[in-house]
């Protein structure tokens, strides 16, 4: 997937002729893409797209101007595109009160590495595992409790892009402390579809 560049990014002027109709494209395109599994998990599949609203926003809310500041933004971001083969995802906890946060992070401790991607059915189910974006986990991970937000990749063999794009799909957390994740959530028609582009490198 090629990476945002400078040209990609429009200035704030720009953006805000465009920012509802962004916005609106956005929105459509995260419904396909945010995939829930049990109470509190939710992993939302990144692109260019949602990577680029990313840094649209974010370069809004701090008022950055300067090309400079701009490309420290793409440079965090970019991390986080999938190539070929692979599927990135931001992982939410979605936990909004103070008592779920006591409860939830302690409990979860080692869930990035716990998310897998489940193609087939059977005996022949074909398991990719989640795999944490290296310099996040190194801020994020602590023994005794966890984030709870995680940045995650799937990488998939070309044998298992062609299941995918074939075969029953489904994600699911298989973390001792979270029973909810299993058997998971099966993926759309219109989820593994967008998502198919990705690992296409589209």
């Amino acid at each position: 997937m090629r990476l945002l560049t400078l040209d990609d990014i429009a200035d704030q002027r720009a953006y805000e002729r465009e920012r509802d109709a962004f916005r609106r494209q956005v929105i459509a395109v995260k419904k396909l893409r945010r995939i829930s599994i049990g109470p509190v998990v939710t992993l939302t599949f990144e692109n260019r797209l949602t990577m680029r609203f990313q840094v649209q926003e974010m370069a809004r809310a701090e008022k950055m101007f300067t090309d400079q500041q701009i490309q420290h933004e793409l440079d965090v971001y970019n991390r986080l595109l999938p190539a070929p083969g692979e599927l990135s995802a931001t992982l939410f906890l979605e936990l909004t009160t103070e008592a779920q946060l006591r409860t939830w992070l302690p409990r979860l401790v080692g869930i990035e590495r716990a998310c897998e991607f489940r193609l087939g059915a059977g005996s022949a189910v074909q398991v990719v595992p989640s795999i944490p974006e290296e310099e996040h986990q190194a801020n994020l991970t602590r023994e005794e409790v966890t984030s709870a937000v995680h940045y995650v990749r799937f990488g998939f063999t070309a044998q298992q892009v062609e299941a995918f794009a074939t075969e029953p799909v489904a994600l699911v957390v298989n973390h001792p402390e979270y029973p909810e994740g299993l058997p998971g959530t099966a993926l759309s028609d219109a989820t593994r579809a967008e998502l198919a582009n990705d690992l296409l490198g589209r």
